[in-house]
Protein backbone atom coordinates (compact mmCIF):
# COMPACT_ATOMS: atom_id res chain seq x y z
CA UNK A 1 0.00 0.00 0.00
CA UNK A 2 1.44 3.53 -0.79
CA UNK A 3 1.38 6.30 1.69
CA UNK A 4 -1.72 8.17 0.80
CA UNK A 5 -3.49 10.57 3.58
CA UNK A 6 -4.99 13.11 1.90
CA UNK A 7 -6.87 13.45 -1.19
CA UNK A 8 -8.65 15.79 -3.23
CA UNK A 9 -12.06 15.01 -5.31
CA UNK A 10 -13.01 17.40 -8.14
CA UNK A 11 -15.44 17.66 -10.66
CA UNK A 12 -15.05 19.45 -13.84
CA UNK A 13 -16.83 20.60 -17.15
CA UNK A 14 -20.60 20.17 -18.03
CA UNK A 15 -22.36 18.56 -14.90
CA UNK A 16 -24.75 15.39 -15.37
CA UNK A 17 -26.19 12.73 -13.29
CA UNK A 18 -24.28 10.35 -11.23
CA UNK A 19 -21.19 12.55 -9.93
CA UNK A 20 -22.57 12.79 -6.22
CA UNK A 21 -23.02 9.02 -6.79
CA UNK A 22 -19.07 8.94 -7.34
CA UNK A 23 -17.71 11.88 -4.74
CA UNK A 24 -20.03 9.83 -2.42
CA UNK A 25 -18.22 6.46 -3.37
CA UNK A 26 -14.75 8.07 -2.90
CA UNK A 27 -15.25 10.05 -0.19
CA UNK A 28 -16.57 6.97 2.00
CA UNK A 29 -14.52 4.91 0.88
CA UNK A 30 -11.85 6.81 1.67
CA UNK A 31 -12.69 7.72 5.27
CA UNK A 32 -14.33 4.29 5.74
CA UNK A 33 -11.64 2.16 4.43
CA UNK A 34 -8.80 4.18 4.46
CA UNK A 35 -9.27 6.52 7.05
CA UNK A 36 -7.95 9.22 4.89
CA UNK A 37 -8.69 12.89 5.04
CA UNK A 38 -10.91 14.41 1.62
CA UNK A 39 -10.87 17.59 0.42
CA UNK A 40 -13.79 18.51 -1.80
CA UNK A 41 -12.41 20.88 -4.59
CA UNK A 42 -14.80 23.46 -5.68
CA UNK A 43 -16.16 24.62 -9.03
CA UNK A 44 -13.40 22.00 -10.94
CA UNK A 45 -10.02 23.63 -12.10
CA UNK A 46 -11.05 26.70 -10.94
CA UNK A 47 -11.38 25.57 -7.48
CA UNK A 48 -7.49 24.68 -7.58
CA UNK A 49 -6.83 27.97 -9.16
CA UNK A 50 -8.25 29.89 -6.64
CA UNK A 51 -7.50 27.85 -3.43
CA UNK A 52 -11.18 26.60 -2.68
CA UNK A 53 -10.70 23.82 -0.64
CA UNK A 54 -12.97 22.25 2.01
CA UNK A 55 -12.62 19.04 4.45
CA UNK A 56 -15.31 17.09 3.71
CA UNK A 57 -17.32 15.37 6.70
CA UNK A 58 -19.17 12.02 6.44
CA UNK A 59 -22.52 13.67 6.71
CA UNK A 60 -21.49 15.38 4.44
CA UNK A 61 -21.67 13.02 1.24
CA UNK A 62 -24.62 11.11 2.94
CA UNK A 63 -28.04 11.47 0.79
CA UNK A 64 -26.57 12.55 -2.49
CA UNK A 65 -26.74 8.96 -4.33
CA UNK A 66 -30.20 9.79 -5.97
CA UNK A 67 -29.37 13.83 -6.46
CA UNK A 68 -28.22 15.04 -9.55
CA UNK A 69 -25.74 17.70 -10.50
CA UNK A 70 -22.58 18.37 -8.09
CA UNK A 71 -22.47 19.34 -4.76
CA UNK A 72 -18.85 20.79 -5.31
CA UNK A 73 -19.93 22.91 -8.07
CA UNK A 74 -18.20 22.40 -11.74
CA UNK A 75 -16.76 24.57 -14.49
CA UNK A 76 -15.96 24.41 -17.89
CA UNK A 77 -14.27 28.08 -18.35
CA UNK A 78 -11.05 27.23 -15.91
CA UNK A 79 -8.20 25.85 -17.80
CA UNK A 80 -4.74 26.11 -15.73
CA UNK A 81 -2.80 26.00 -19.22
CA UNK A 82 -4.78 28.68 -20.46
CA UNK A 83 -6.68 30.63 -17.65
CA UNK A 84 -8.88 33.90 -18.85
CA UNK A 85 -7.92 37.11 -16.93
CA UNK A 86 -9.06 41.02 -17.01
CA UNK A 87 -6.12 43.47 -17.39
CA UNK A 88 -7.02 47.31 -18.46
CA UNK A 89 -10.20 46.01 -20.02
CA UNK A 90 -8.67 43.10 -21.94
CA UNK A 91 -8.77 39.71 -21.98
CA UNK A 92 -5.14 37.79 -21.52
CA UNK A 93 -4.61 34.00 -21.34
CA UNK A 94 -2.02 33.03 -18.84
CA UNK A 95 -0.70 29.40 -17.68
CA UNK A 96 -1.52 29.33 -13.73
CA UNK A 97 -0.39 25.28 -13.14
CA UNK A 98 2.49 26.52 -11.16
CA UNK A 99 -0.07 28.20 -9.14
CA UNK A 100 -2.49 24.83 -8.95
CA UNK A 101 0.80 23.08 -7.66
CA UNK A 102 1.53 25.34 -5.16
CA UNK A 103 -1.76 25.18 -3.81
CA UNK A 104 -1.91 21.48 -3.97
CA UNK A 105 1.12 20.65 -1.75
CA UNK A 106 -0.01 23.67 0.83
CA UNK A 107 -3.07 21.87 1.39
CA UNK A 108 -0.87 18.22 1.64
CA UNK A 109 -2.76 16.96 -1.22
CA UNK A 110 -1.24 13.50 -1.97
CA UNK A 111 -3.29 13.15 -4.72
CA UNK A 112 -6.37 14.32 -7.05
CA UNK A 113 -9.26 12.61 -8.37
CA UNK A 114 -10.49 14.70 -11.07
CA UNK A 115 -13.82 13.40 -12.55
CA UNK A 116 -15.14 14.42 -15.68
CA UNK A 117 -14.82 13.71 -19.61
CA UNK A 118 -11.93 14.74 -22.09
CA UNK A 119 -11.26 18.56 -21.22
CA UNK A 120 -10.90 17.33 -17.31
CA UNK A 121 -8.75 14.80 -18.44
CA UNK A 122 -6.18 16.86 -20.50
CA UNK A 123 -6.01 19.01 -17.40
CA UNK A 124 -5.21 16.15 -15.36
CA UNK A 125 -2.50 15.53 -17.90
CA UNK A 126 -1.20 18.54 -17.01
CA UNK A 127 -0.96 18.29 -13.87
CA UNK A 128 0.47 14.91 -13.69
CA UNK A 129 3.16 16.03 -15.51
CA UNK A 130 4.05 18.73 -12.84
CA UNK A 131 4.13 16.26 -10.63
CA UNK A 132 0.58 15.76 -8.93
CA UNK A 133 -0.76 12.10 -9.11
CA UNK A 134 -4.30 12.61 -10.85
CA UNK A 135 -6.69 9.78 -11.17
CA UNK A 136 -9.67 10.13 -13.35
CA UNK A 137 -13.30 8.92 -13.46
CA UNK A 138 -14.97 9.26 -16.81
CA UNK A 139 -17.97 11.44 -16.56
CA UNK A 140 -20.30 12.87 -19.86
CA UNK A 141 -23.68 12.41 -21.24
CA UNK A 142 -22.47 12.33 -24.46
CA UNK A 143 -20.31 8.72 -23.94
CA UNK A 144 -17.49 10.28 -25.98
CA UNK A 145 -14.42 9.33 -23.79
CA UNK A 146 -11.63 7.85 -25.35
CA UNK A 147 -10.89 3.69 -23.95
CA UNK A 148 -13.95 3.95 -21.99
CA UNK A 149 -17.18 1.99 -23.38
CA UNK A 150 -19.89 3.58 -21.20
CA UNK A 151 -19.56 6.36 -18.58
CA UNK A 152 -22.28 7.50 -16.18
CA UNK A 153 -24.27 9.56 -16.75
CA UNK A 154 -25.22 8.71 -20.91
CA UNK A 155 -28.02 6.38 -19.17
CA UNK A 156 -30.00 8.80 -17.77
CA UNK A 157 -29.90 11.36 -20.80
CA UNK A 158 -31.27 8.63 -22.90
CA UNK A 159 -33.87 8.05 -20.67
CA UNK A 160 -34.71 11.58 -20.66
CA UNK A 161 -34.55 12.27 -24.23
CA UNK A 162 -36.34 9.43 -24.72
CA UNK A 163 -39.14 10.45 -22.44
CA UNK A 164 -39.35 13.73 -24.46
CA UNK A 165 -39.07 11.94 -27.57
CA UNK A 166 -42.19 9.71 -26.23
CA UNK A 167 -44.63 13.00 -25.67
CA UNK A 168 -43.45 14.95 -28.82
CA UNK A 169 -44.03 11.38 -30.58
CA UNK A 170 -47.99 11.90 -29.24
CA UNK A 171 -48.45 15.51 -30.77
CA UNK A 172 -46.89 14.69 -33.80
CA UNK A 173 -49.29 12.40 -34.74
CA UNK A 174 -52.40 14.33 -33.73
CA UNK A 175 -51.01 17.45 -35.83
CA UNK A 176 -49.84 15.21 -38.55
CA UNK A 177 -46.32 17.45 -38.34
CA UNK A 178 -42.64 16.42 -39.05
CA UNK A 179 -41.08 16.92 -35.67
CA UNK A 180 -37.06 17.78 -35.49
CA UNK A 181 -35.65 17.04 -31.97
CA UNK A 182 -31.92 18.61 -31.17
CA UNK A 183 -30.12 16.39 -28.53
CA UNK A 184 -26.88 16.89 -27.19
CA UNK A 185 -23.66 15.07 -27.86
CA UNK A 186 -21.06 17.77 -29.23
CA UNK A 187 -19.22 16.09 -31.84
CA UNK A 188 -20.06 12.61 -31.28
CA UNK A 189 -23.52 10.83 -32.31
CA UNK A 190 -24.07 8.63 -29.48
CA UNK A 191 -26.46 10.39 -27.53
CA UNK A 192 -28.59 10.92 -30.44
CA UNK A 193 -28.08 7.26 -31.94
CA UNK A 194 -29.38 5.41 -28.24
CA UNK A 195 -32.36 7.96 -27.63
CA UNK A 196 -33.43 8.16 -31.31
CA UNK A 197 -33.11 3.94 -31.64
CA UNK A 198 -34.99 3.67 -28.84
CA UNK A 199 -38.03 6.07 -29.84
CA UNK A 200 -38.46 4.91 -32.59
CA UNK A 201 -37.38 7.56 -34.68
CA UNK A 202 -37.79 8.04 -38.46
CA UNK A 203 -34.45 9.45 -38.84
CA UNK A 204 -31.73 9.71 -37.16
CA UNK A 205 -28.37 12.56 -38.05
CA UNK A 206 -25.30 11.76 -36.26
CA UNK A 207 -21.97 13.76 -37.19
CA UNK A 208 -20.12 11.17 -38.33
CA UNK A 209 -22.54 10.51 -41.15
CA UNK A 210 -23.07 14.05 -42.78
CA UNK A 211 -27.06 13.93 -44.49
CA UNK A 212 -28.17 15.08 -47.76
CA UNK A 213 -31.55 17.39 -47.42
CA UNK A 214 -32.87 15.87 -50.35
CA UNK A 215 -32.46 11.96 -49.03
CA UNK A 216 -34.11 12.63 -46.02
CA UNK A 217 -36.99 14.71 -47.71
CA UNK A 218 -37.17 11.79 -49.90
CA UNK A 219 -37.83 9.74 -46.95
CA UNK A 220 -40.74 12.17 -45.86
CA UNK A 221 -42.65 11.94 -48.77
CA UNK A 222 -42.60 8.47 -49.15
CA UNK A 223 -43.66 7.96 -45.76
CA UNK A 224 -46.67 10.68 -46.89
CA UNK A 225 -47.45 8.36 -49.96
CA UNK A 226 -47.83 5.28 -47.59
CA UNK A 227 -50.18 7.16 -44.94
CA UNK A 228 -47.42 8.00 -41.93
CA UNK A 229 -49.13 12.02 -41.55
CA UNK A 230 -46.46 12.48 -39.11
CA UNK A 231 -42.39 11.44 -39.00
CA UNK A 232 -39.77 12.24 -36.15
CA UNK A 233 -35.89 13.14 -36.64
CA UNK A 234 -33.63 13.10 -34.07
CA UNK A 235 -30.69 15.14 -34.49
CA UNK A 236 -27.24 15.49 -32.87
CA UNK A 237 -26.72 19.23 -32.28
CA UNK A 238 -23.14 18.75 -34.50
CA UNK A 239 -24.63 17.19 -37.28
CA UNK A 240 -24.00 18.60 -40.80
CA UNK A 241 -25.11 18.30 -44.33
CA UNK A 242 -22.70 16.67 -46.60
CA UNK A 243 -20.10 19.88 -47.89
CA UNK A 244 -21.18 21.53 -44.84
CA UNK A 245 -20.37 22.15 -41.65
CA UNK A 246 -21.41 22.50 -38.39
CA UNK A 247 -24.75 25.17 -37.15
CA UNK A 248 -22.72 27.49 -33.96
CA UNK A 249 -24.60 28.95 -31.37
CA UNK A 250 -22.46 31.15 -30.07
CA UNK A 251 -18.54 31.23 -28.70
CA UNK A 252 -17.20 31.91 -25.26
CA UNK A 253 -13.92 33.08 -25.84
CA UNK A 254 -12.66 32.95 -22.04
CA UNK A 255 -13.73 29.21 -22.05
CA UNK A 256 -11.00 26.32 -23.36
CA UNK A 257 -13.59 25.78 -25.36
CA UNK A 258 -14.85 28.05 -27.20
CA UNK A 259 -17.44 26.83 -29.59
CA UNK A 260 -21.04 26.34 -28.24
CA UNK A 261 -23.08 24.20 -30.86
CA UNK A 262 -27.17 24.35 -31.41
CA UNK A 263 -29.44 25.31 -33.73
CA UNK A 264 -29.18 22.64 -36.03
CA UNK A 265 -32.97 21.45 -35.90
CA UNK A 266 -33.99 24.85 -36.36
CA UNK A 267 -32.19 25.34 -39.56
CA UNK A 268 -33.42 21.51 -40.73
CA UNK A 269 -37.41 22.28 -39.87
CA UNK A 270 -36.75 25.48 -42.59
CA UNK A 271 -34.48 23.61 -44.96
CA UNK A 272 -37.80 20.70 -44.57
CA UNK A 273 -40.38 23.08 -45.36
CA UNK A 274 -39.14 24.70 -47.99
CA UNK A 275 -38.24 21.86 -49.91
CA UNK A 276 -41.21 19.19 -49.04
CA UNK A 277 -43.93 21.97 -47.97
CA UNK A 278 -44.62 19.94 -45.12
CA UNK A 279 -45.76 21.32 -41.42
CA UNK A 280 -42.45 21.12 -39.36
CA UNK A 281 -41.87 22.15 -36.00
CA UNK A 282 -38.43 22.40 -34.03
CA UNK A 283 -37.88 20.97 -30.22
CA UNK A 284 -33.92 21.74 -29.08
CA UNK A 285 -33.97 19.53 -25.16
CA UNK A 286 -30.67 21.65 -24.23
CA UNK A 287 -29.84 21.22 -20.68
CA UNK A 288 -32.41 18.81 -19.50
CA UNK A 289 -30.57 16.15 -20.73
CA UNK A 290 -28.05 17.29 -17.80
CA UNK A 291 -29.90 17.08 -14.99
CA UNK A 292 -32.20 14.69 -12.89
CA UNK A 293 -31.40 12.51 -10.93
CA UNK A 294 -29.54 9.61 -12.03
CA UNK A 295 -30.73 6.11 -13.16
CA UNK A 296 -30.21 2.97 -11.65
CA UNK A 297 -27.47 1.83 -13.71
CA UNK A 298 -25.83 5.12 -13.21
CA UNK A 299 -25.90 5.01 -9.36
CA UNK A 300 -24.14 1.43 -9.60
CA UNK A 301 -21.72 2.43 -12.18
CA UNK A 302 -20.69 5.66 -10.71
CA UNK A 303 -20.73 4.09 -7.48
CA UNK A 304 -17.73 1.22 -8.82
CA UNK A 305 -15.83 3.66 -10.61
CA UNK A 306 -15.45 5.66 -7.58
CA UNK A 307 -15.00 2.98 -5.57
CA UNK A 308 -12.33 1.70 -7.79
CA UNK A 309 -10.54 5.42 -8.10
CA UNK A 310 -9.62 4.25 -4.45
CA UNK A 311 -8.82 1.09 -4.96
CA UNK A 312 -5.87 1.69 -7.85
CA UNK A 313 -4.62 4.35 -6.12
CA UNK A 314 -4.03 2.94 -3.00
CA UNK A 315 -2.31 0.48 -4.66
CA UNK A 316 0.19 2.49 -5.98
CA UNK A 317 -2.03 3.99 -9.43
CA UNK A 318 -0.42 6.99 -10.81
CA UNK A 319 -2.59 8.48 -13.48
CA UNK A 320 -4.53 6.56 -14.37
CA UNK A 321 -8.17 6.97 -15.56
CA UNK A 322 -11.04 4.29 -14.45
CA UNK A 323 -12.55 2.98 -17.43
CA UNK A 324 -15.38 0.39 -18.39
CA UNK A 325 -14.10 -2.26 -21.39
CA UNK A 326 -16.04 -5.26 -22.19
CA UNK A 327 -18.47 -4.99 -19.85
CA UNK A 328 -15.38 -4.79 -16.80
CA UNK A 329 -13.55 -1.78 -14.79
CA UNK A 330 -9.93 -1.68 -15.95
CA UNK A 331 -7.58 1.31 -16.11
CA UNK A 332 -5.34 2.88 -18.91
CA UNK A 333 -3.17 5.93 -18.55
CA UNK A 334 -4.92 9.40 -18.36
CA UNK A 335 -2.33 10.59 -21.21
CA UNK A 336 -3.33 8.20 -23.54
CA UNK A 337 -7.04 9.47 -23.73
CA UNK A 338 -6.51 13.42 -22.92
CA UNK A 339 -7.72 15.47 -25.83
CA UNK A 340 -9.42 12.79 -27.69
CA UNK A 341 -12.92 11.91 -28.56
CA UNK A 342 -14.46 8.24 -29.18
CA UNK A 343 -17.10 8.53 -31.90
CA UNK A 344 -19.64 6.15 -33.42
CA UNK A 345 -18.26 4.01 -36.16
CA UNK A 346 -20.03 4.17 -39.02
CA UNK A 347 -20.30 0.50 -38.79
CA UNK A 348 -21.63 0.57 -35.67
CA UNK A 349 -23.48 -2.71 -34.82
CA UNK A 350 -26.52 -0.22 -33.60
CA UNK A 351 -26.38 2.11 -36.72
CA UNK A 352 -26.94 -1.37 -38.65
CA UNK A 353 -29.48 -2.68 -36.59
CA UNK A 354 -31.30 0.71 -37.35
CA UNK A 355 -30.44 0.65 -40.87
CA UNK A 356 -32.07 -2.66 -41.14
CA UNK A 357 -35.55 -1.66 -39.54
CA UNK A 358 -36.09 1.08 -41.94
CA UNK A 359 -34.31 3.92 -39.96
CA UNK A 360 -32.78 6.74 -42.32
CA UNK A 361 -29.27 8.24 -41.79
CA UNK A 362 -29.56 11.06 -44.09
CA UNK A 363 -27.01 9.45 -46.37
Amino acid sequence: MTTIRRIGVLTGGGDCPGLNAVIRAVTKTAMHQYKLEVLGIEDGYLGLIQNRMRLLQWNDVSNILTLGGTILGTSNQANPQCFAIERSGKTEWVDVTDRVVDHVRANELDAVVCIGGDGTMTGAANLIKNGINCIGVPKTIDNDLEGCERTFGFDTAVHTAVECFDKIHTTAMSHHRVMVVEVMGRNAGWLALHSGVASGADVILIPEIPYDLDVIAAVLYERSKKGKRFSILCVSEGAKPKGGDVVVQRRVETSPDPIRLGGIANKLVADIEERTKLDARATVLGHIQRGGSPTPADRVLATQFGYHALEILMKGAHGQLVVQQAGRLAEVPIESVAGKQRKVPPDDPLVSTARAVGTCFGD
